[in-house]
Parts: structure tokens; C-alpha cells; sequence
């Protein structure tokens, strides 16, 4: 799609934006402290809550937030999946208002693995006495041990989505001549007129 049938607008609002940045640096940092940081996870805990805080927000701006953070603005008809998926290999800016219809599934889920990391997380009882979820007294001690478990598979499912993700904006900006980053930044981006 030509420049000339697209226009720029202003699509990321500054809260959704610094929402994201603050999202992928707490979860790439916690993750690599879960992975290769100290035996005692003090600070994996603390970012960890700093996550479920911006959780917290997310869920409550998707409810209320600008029309293009609002959760409603990610739930496409099946007929856009399709179609998108069929464009998609073409070599031309989709210039998308907002997320695409798969990058919509893809924030769906990332949110809900997330949520699912921070649940399993708050639970979780690995049984060296040190690292104890804040809530692992609530729930029976197999469930705080098969959390455990649970948090570890969540941290796998992480890196996978971060890689897609960083994948996909390749993807866009060598294959389809689009830069999702600048968007993210600034909040403006083109989309195609109607």
C-alpha cells in the first residue's frame, strides 16, 4: 500500500506506551533473574509485584483506556484472521490501526501468560524455605509445589513469546517495509485511510 493512501495519526497513547517499555524491561529482567540470578529472589519477588501492578493497570486501561488500548479493539472476526493471514506475506506496509489482527492474538495471549506467570508465581513453593510465594500458605502445599513447576514452564512460554515478538518486528520492518518500534515510541503511526 502506497504512502499516498495511508495517513499518520496519532494511534499509542503515552500510558499504553510506557506501559509497554516498563512491561518488557521488568519481565526481561525478572526472567533472566529467575534464570541466572542469586540463590535468595528478593528482587525477582519485588519486580515481580512491580509486574502485577502494571498488570493491574493494564486490565483496568483496556476497560477504560483510549479506544485503541481498549480491549475490545483486539478481538477481530475470524474472517479478519483469515485475510490478514493471506496478506500478510505481501511486500507492502499493512498500515494497520492498532494491532493487526494477529498481533492482537498475540497481546491476548502474552497478557494471559503473564498473568498466568504472576498467579503461579504468588503461589509457589519450591520448598527450600527461602523462595516461598507470598500466597503459598492459601493454597494446599501440592498445589504451592506443582506452582512451582508451573512458574517454571510460564518463564519458558516468556522467552518464546519475546523471541516471536522480536521476530515478528523483524519480519515487518525487512519484509513488509513497516517499523512497529517507532510507533511504540512516539504513538504515531500510518494507517490506511478509508
Amino acid at each position: 500500500m502506497a504512502e499516498d493512501q495511508a495517513r499518520r495519526v496519532r494511534i499509542w497513547d503515552p500510558a499504553l506506551r510506557a506501559f509497554h517499555w516498563l512491561l518488557a524491561l521488568l519481565v526481561v529482567a525478572n526472567w533472566l533473574l529467575g534464570k541466572f540470578g542469586p540463590n535468595i529472589m528478593t528482587l525477582h519477588f519485588w519486580l515481580g509485584y512491580s509486574i502485577v501492578a502494571l498488570l493491574a493497570f493494564r486490565l483496568i486501561w483496556g476497560i477504560i483506556g483510549p479506544e485503541s488500548a481498549r480491549f475490545s479493539s483486539l478481538f477481530h472476526h475470524p474472517r479478519s484472521v483469515t485475510g490478514y493471514l493471506r496478506d500478510m506475506v505481501k511486500r507492502e506496509p499493512s498500515h494497520w490501526p492498532g494491532h493487526n489482527p494477529l498481533g492482537a492474538l498475540a497481546v491476548i495471549a502474552m497478557l494471559l501468560v503473564l498473568i498466568w506467570q504472576v498467579g503461579t508465581g504468588l503461589i509457589a513453593d519450591p520448598e527450600d524455605f527461602v523462595n516461598v510465594g507470598p500466597l503459598a500458605n492459601k493454597v494446599g502445599s501440592d498445589i504451592a509445589t506443582k506452582a512451582d513447576a508451573w512458574h517454571a514452564l510460564g518463564a519458558d512460554l516468556i522467552l518464546i513469546f519475546v523471541l516471536m515478538h522480536i521476530a515478528a518486528i523483524l519480519f515487518y520492518r525487512i519484509w513488509k517495509n513497516e517499523d512497529l518500534i517507532r510507533p511504540m515510541l512516539t504513538g504515531w503511526k500510518w494507517v490506511r485511510r478509508r
